[in-house]
């Protein structure tokens, strides 16, 4: 399974993040209110796998921990704030790199106006539902930082597949730990002595497509920033080898 970039996107994203930290959290809340709800109201990870899913990934991105609570008693009290719904779209960006995007909403409208209007400014076109989403699968994909050789490269791959992992991939400068989605959280309870830097469910490519000039580069990287910046948007996958 390749990797390929992982740890340079997982530098980008934590850069974002610091840069834009509330807005993070922002997003993170949103999926910590939807768990619950959907989750039929209960707010014990150990009861509610989603919610177990989304607090591994808010503790990964450094979200407090009375962030996280606040936002639980939130989704559980009387009207549980906002009323979302998950949705995602696809497409191809410049050079006919694949991208989904996860947004959750309160408004389809309003949402549906702003992808299309973000792949039409920078070169690519918003596609029909299952367009590209065949080449890519849905993982539990757990990152750790070992940039300053912590960690023992086959201690940490027993320790994974032990721990129920699909794979294993050791980069440059980080650990890449790959499970199916049903398996993550107990893949993670497992490896709990571990700091993850990214922990979630991640649409991974099946393959990777490269840009053959600058510009189609340079947009699509606007896209990506784009799509991010977007308070609908959730999480942006897409193929494209940087």
């Amino acid at each position: 399974m390749s990797g390929h970039s992982k740890w340079h996107n997982i530098q980008k994203t934590k850069g974002a993040q610091d840069a834009k930290r509330a807005a993070a959290f922002t997003k993170i809340a949103k999926e910590l209110i939807v768990a619950v709800k959907e989750g039929g109201g209960i707010t014990d990870p150990a009861n509610n796998s989603r919610l177990a899913t989304i607090i591994t990934k808010a503790k990964a991105a450094n979200m407090p921990n009375d962030n996280i609570k606040r936002c639980l008693e939130k989704a559980a009290g009387a009207g549980g704030g906002d009323s979302y719904e998950s949705i995602n779209y696809e497409g191809y960006g410049p050079g006919g790199v694949a991208v989904i995007v996860e947004t959750m909403t309160d408004n389809r409208n309003r949402t549906a106006g702003s992808m299309r209007h973000h792949f039409d400014k920078f070169g690519g076109n918003l596609g029909a539902s299952g367009c590209v989403a065949w080449s890519f699968d849905r993982k539990g994909v757990l990152v750790i930082d070992n940039e300053d050789g912590d960690y023992d490269e086959e201690e940490v791959m027993m320790d994974a597949m032990d721990a129920g992992a699909d794979d294993f991939e050791a980069e440059e400068n980080c650990f890449t730990i790959y499970t199916t989605p049903d398996d993550f959280n107990e893949v993670v309870a497992k490896l709990e002595k571990y700091t993850f830097v990214s922990a979630q469910i991640e649409m991974v490519p099946q393959n990777y497509q490269k840009l053959e000039t600058e510009e189609q580069a340079i947009q699509m990287q606007k896209l990506i920033d784009a799509m991010e910046d977007d308070d609908d948007v959730q999480n942006v996958w897409h193929n494209w080898e940087e």
